[in-house]
């Protein structure tokens, strides 16, 4: 078998409306009985997923925080991987009465605060960027993504990008599927996913993944590279 880990979004893509469904949990399982590593990457914070999914003992890792945050299920190990947001930068945005929820690294709200976020950035000089999510918006050190969370997720593992299948359905997805060896969009994902995806599935959220998973322990994802719509 060519490819040997699943990294997948959550919201969007593995789940609906926050909840994945009993079909896409069975297909995990077999992932897992076919020999397949499942990593999720999610811009979610741990006890935020936690309190929706009761089920993150099917992955090998959890890139968290979109990428600033490594859990182990296993063992039930934390590994920040960026640093805590400034207090300043805290302060700033609690003083325009923005809603926040803040993580390890991560701050997160909604739009339209967009705006006051990269004010508040700006005016402190901080090397932080933001990034979103479908209308979720996502404060972060500037080194923070997706990407920067998968790569050690990987190698914790003993495997590489190249090994990797990525799918996913948002903006902030696109930094991780570019470095998986084989990217793939559900039918959900937004327009600008589906255009740099290699994969573009039929089906929507936690149906595309569990198509994508039918693909892959039936081999007919072993030589497909830069193929789509399949």
């Amino acid at each position: 078998m060519t490819w040997r880990v699943i990294a997948t979004d959550y919201d969007g893509t593995l789940a609906h409306d926050g909840r994945v469904d009993e079909p896409t949990i069975e297909a995990l399982r077999a992932a897992r009985a076919g020999g397949i590593r499942l990593i999720m990457v999610t811009g979610r914070e741990l006890q935020d997923l936690f309190n929706t999914f009761e089920h993150s003992d099917l992955f090998d890792r959890i890139v968290a925080e979109n990428g600033a945050v490594l859990y182990d299920p296993g063992t039930q190990s934390v590994h920040p991987l960026a640093i805590p947001p400034p207090p300043a930068l805290i302060e700033a945005l609690n003083r325009e009465a923005i809603p926040l929820s803040v993580g390890h690294s991560i701050i997160a709200t909604v739009e339209p605060h967009e705006h006051q976020v990269l004010t508040a950035i700006r005016d402190l000089g901080l090397e932080w960027h933001v990034i979103f999510n479908k209308g979720s918006v996502m404060a972060l050190p500037a080194d923070v993504t997706k990407a920067t969370g998968l790569v050690p997720a990987l190698e914790a593992l003993q495997l590489t990008p190249a090994d990797a299948i990525g799918i996913g359905d948002a903006e902030n997805d696109q930094a991780f599927l570019r470095v998986c060896g084989l990217s793939v969009a559900v039918d959900n994902a937004l327009p600008s996913v589906k255009e740099m995806a290699d994969l573009v599935l039929p089906l929507a959220r936690g149906a595309g993944v569990t198509r994508l998973i039918e693909l892959l322990l039936a081999g007919e994802l072993d030589t497909v590279r830069q193929e789509k719509n399949l």
